[in-house]
């Protein structure tokens, strides 16, 4: 049986918490899971309800139609998700394929709810990876004098597959404003936790010759500013003078790995709000 959830974000004030659950007890439905969060320093409350539709007593957009009534009350801002409805991902990917093998390794195996129909690359690596797991794959060349018309060439196959979220599983290039407001806070990137310390090619090579103690990785949302959109999750590990280079790359392709797979989890299981540059996750 599908269930709903619910996303919630507004001014902290006396009985949120009450209105929501008694709005889901008074229409027959039974809370799976709920949990909030108060942010003091802007005074804002954030909510993640789920319950099961069994029982019931309203349609999809009775549901809409009710809930509109209570949250003008509080001033909400939300969203509303119904289980049954899965994602559809395209994953962007330029030589590095791991976060990309990994990704659609967890799909396959049940731990990713969604559906995959495309994969982007502007190499052909990822061809026979896209090839194996049936997914059907695009190459498209991106260099300074031709991006304009790649994005606008992404941007229809993404319409053309209803794409709802895209992942950068290492997609060495940088998306322009045009494409980003297409897609506000549904495009997930990954990378290695070096920068700002060590931007540019080669990080593994910088932290290996600084003799740095803890490497890592980040997932966060894209938007204009390079690399700085709200950041979904960040994991370390430790290295040490005895670990080389090669070390160094395998751990933190591990790391890249498992931080972009539990940050794609979160988002398809609706646990992730949005706020001034950051997040709240629900995990």
């Amino acid at each position: 049986m599908a269930n709903a959830i619910l996303l919630i974000s507004c001014r902290d004030q006396k009985g949120i918490t009450a209105g929501v659950t008694n709005f889901i007890f008074h229409h027959g439905g039974n809370i799976i899971h709920a949990d909030q969060h108060i942010d003091e320093q802007s005074n804002t409350f954030f909510m993640r309800v789920e319950w099961n539709l069994q029982g019931f007593q309203l349609t999809r957009e009775g549901v809409r139609g009710e809930f509109a009534v209570l949250a003008e009350r509080f001033q909400m801002k939300w969203d509303l998700f119904f289980s049954e409805d899965m994602s559809r991902l395209a994953i962007f990917v330029s030589k590095q394929v791991h976060c990309l093998y990994d990704l659609l390794w967890r799909h396959q195996a049940g731990y990713l709810q969604c559906e995959i129909p495309l994969v982007i690359s502007n190499h052909e690596a990822a061809r026979s990876i896209a090839n194996e797991f049936n997914i059907d794959f695009v190459h498209i060349p991106v260099d300074l004098e031709n991006k304009a018309q790649a994005e606008s060439v992404q941007l229809d196959l993404l319409k053309e597959y209803e794409i709802d979220l895209a992942v950068l599983a290492r997609y060495h290039q940088i998306l322009t404003v045009n494409f980003l407001q297409r897609f506000k806070n549904k495009i997930i990137n990954i990378h290695h936790s070096f920068l700002p310390s060590f931007p540019g090619k080669q990080p593994y090579d910088q932290a290996y010759q600084r003799g740095v103690k803890i490497i890592g990785a980040t997932s966060h949302y894209v938007t204009p500013e390079l690399d700085q959109g709200p950041i979904i999750e960040q994991d370390t590990v430790r290295v040490s003078h005895r670990d080389s280079r090669g070390d160094l790359v395998r751990k933190g392709e591990d790391l890249e790995r498992m931080v972009l797979a539990r940050a794609v989890r979160w988002e398809l299981e609706r646990k992730i709000l949005c706020y001034h540059n950051k997040t709240v996750v629900f995990a």
